[in-house]
């Protein structure tokens, strides 16, 4: 797990050592242990290292291979690279590091750019051809490690964080009117290629982009689960899809073991990271860390889950942290917390993600976390609604947009208005896509594609990454997944969602968290904004910045100030959270 970035020159100049030295230092967070560039010409690549796998310096990177006349620039963790390095040795191949990077440069010398298709892991990497000046660059699956983008018909800058790219200085920072009527309509989700910043794009997941020297490039999708049963599954039973789940989940997490380090796990207290704890500990964990964090109370709601963390830590005997912030250590990080966004992120547990991952950093460099579960087993309250929905889109744009394109006209200015409901249209396409029939699949298929990479598990890469940590999530496992999306929804949404799953949890760990109201990352000061919280937004919408941007309606603005509580999105959001943490994004990155 590192950052990486490069430059790509299209018109005869060099790549430059000084733009990629700033995109880096933009990324010296994501890889503390070490740093590198290589430019031969056109092409610059650059990598900020974490040291988790072959910790000797023959896996620095970018690496160059110059028998195959490869060079990689590579971010995540290839987690059968094992198998795959004894597949490539039967092949002919030599290796000269014990690690994964370089098994991707052999992989793909063997298999061309289907290689992607043989990893199981998490990866984002730019591969370039010595002798003809191409580059591959390749996300995995679920986009669990991002990549940016910025092409012109001069050059191409690519990182792995939208920051990175605004720090060479050469990037439109116009903001997209699509991605922000995605951003105030679809919770916040910008689905790729856009992103709020029109001059950046990003790379979407299961794809690879193969880059010719003039600059034209192709995509290729190379993975997407059908979402609909295959021949015979109508015969297996509910214990069958149990056993199937509790077999792929076990080898899920017992391949995200693979370290030359201790890896932990962050335990919220609920069934998807406790199930991980009570797996890991079966197959024999000696000495496990847990983490937990837990807030200040307000407006009546809880603000930790501790009661069920401690539960799962007694049972299995693990080495348990428990991270109690107060109200004003949470406003004191605020600020880092929003620069640590490559996006600007509305969920309330950035915060709590961020200093959760400050604390684990003390302990160890990679955690596994439960993220993923509820959007592949069907755990969130939208999924029932959309039971045998005649309507399907209607039934989910109601249930999961914060707001209809005609409220949002009386929102947002006008300038920055879009004529078309372009959310809803998006959907739209993806749930008149080819398979998923049912309702709820449509809509298990979008979040899974969608709503999951840019929400959750961007959230999760960017908190967790700001402290040099590393974060693999079981759940997003692609063997998992394809079986997770042939399980009926029936089968998903029993026990009020997660059925099946939570039928495999019992086979592992207490009842008591398996049958307990299901819980959220509680962050209240955040939903309900009162005090130095509110005084906090006013400063910030009212700041001349903001005002010379003019994104929202003074009238708009007027009612979230007088009552912020009476705003709450359809999934529990502040608007007035949603608004100013826009404006405090584009304030920090200088947009």
């Amino acid at each position: 797990m590192c950052g990486i970035c490069g430059e790509i020159r299209f018109d005869g100049n060099a790549a430059s050592g000084d733009r990629l030295q700033r995109m880096g230092d933009c990324l010296a967070r994501r890889g503390p242990d070490g740093s590198g560039q290589v430019v031969r010409g056109p092409i610059g690549l650059a990598h900020r290292r974490l040291k988790i796998i072959d910790l000797s310096e023959k896996a620095q990177q970018p690496m160059v291979d110059p028998e195959l006349g490869l060079t990689i620039a590579f971010n995540g963790c290839i987690y059968n690279y094992p198998e795959l390095r004894q597949e490539l040795e039967g092949r002919g191949y030599r290796f000269f590091s014990t690690g994964d990077t370089e098994v991707i440069i052999k992989a793909y010398h063997a298999w061309g750019r289907d290689c992607v298709k043989r990893f199981h892991g998490m990866f984002a990497f730019a591969i370039a051809e010595r002798e003809s000046g191409r580059v591959m660059l390749a996300r995995d699956r679920f986009g669990i490690k991002p990549l940016y983008l910025s092409q012109n018909d001069k050059r191409l800058y690519i990182a792995s964080s939208l920051p990175a790219i605004l720090a060479t200085g050469d990037v439109d920072k116009t903001i997209d009117r699509e991605a922000l009527h995605h951003y105030m309509t679809f919770h916040a989700v910008v689905p790729p290629p856009l992103t709020i910043v029109k001059g950046v794009r990003k790379l979407p997941p299961a794809t690879t982009r193969m880059i010719e020297p003039d600059g034209s490039f192709d995509d290729q999708e190379y993975w997407a689960p059908d979402f609909a049963p295959r021949p015979g599954d109508d015969k297996l039973s509910p214990t069958d899809w149990r056993d199937l789940v509790m077999d792929a989940l076990k080898l899920a997490v017992d391949r995200r073991m693979v370290a030359d380090v201790p890896v932990g796990v962050l335990l919220s207290g609920g069934v998807d990271s406790s199930l991980i704890v009570g797996l890991l500990a079966e197959a024999g964990q000696k000495n496990l860390n847990t983490f937990s964090i837990g807030f200040e109370d307000a407006n009546g709601e809880v603000g930790n889950e501790f009661e069920f963390s401690d539960i799962i830590a007694k049972h299995y005997g693990t080495e348990h942290h428990k991270i109690f912030v107060p109200g004003s250590e949470l406003m004191e990080h605020l600020p880092g917390t929003i620069k640590a966004m490559s996006e600007p992120m509305v969920s309330y547990d950035n915060v709590g993600f961020y200093l959760l991952s400050r604390e684990v950093s003390k302990h160890i460099k990679v955690v596994q976390s439960g993220q993923g579960a509820d959007e592949i087993f069907g755990g969130y309250h939208w999924y029932p609604k959309m039971v045998g929905a005649n309507d399907p889109l209607a039934a989910y744009s109601g249930a999961f947009f914060d707001r209809s394109h005609e409220t949002l006209k009386g929102q947002i200015a006008p300038e920055w208005q879009t004529e078309d409901d372009v959310s809803r249209d998006f959907v739209a396409r993806h749930f008149a896509m080819e398979g998923a029939t049912d309702p709820v699949d449509k809509a298990l298929r979008v979040d899974a594609h969608v709503m999951l990479v840019d929400d959750p598990v961007k959230r999760v890469d960017n908190m967790t990454m700001a402290w040099g940590l590393e974060a693999r999530v079981p759940f997003l496992d692609h063997e998992l997944v394809e079986l997770a999306a042939r399980v009926p929804a029936a089968e998903k949404l029993k026990q009020d969602g997660k059925g099946v799953l939570k039928e495999v949890a019992r086979q592992v760990v207490p009842s008591e968290v398996i049958d307990r109201k299901k819980g959220y990352f509680p962050v209240p000061q955040l939903k309900y904004i009162s005090g130095p919280y509110l005084d906090m937004v006013k400063d910030t919408l009212g700041s001349e910045a903001a005002r010379g941007r003019g994104l929202f309606q003074k009238s708009y603005l007027d009612e979230l100030f007088a009552n912020p509580s009476d705003h709450i999105t359809p999934l529990r959001g502040s608007e007035l959270w949603q608004v100013a943490l826009l404006e405090m994004w584009l304030q920090e990155q200088g947009v």
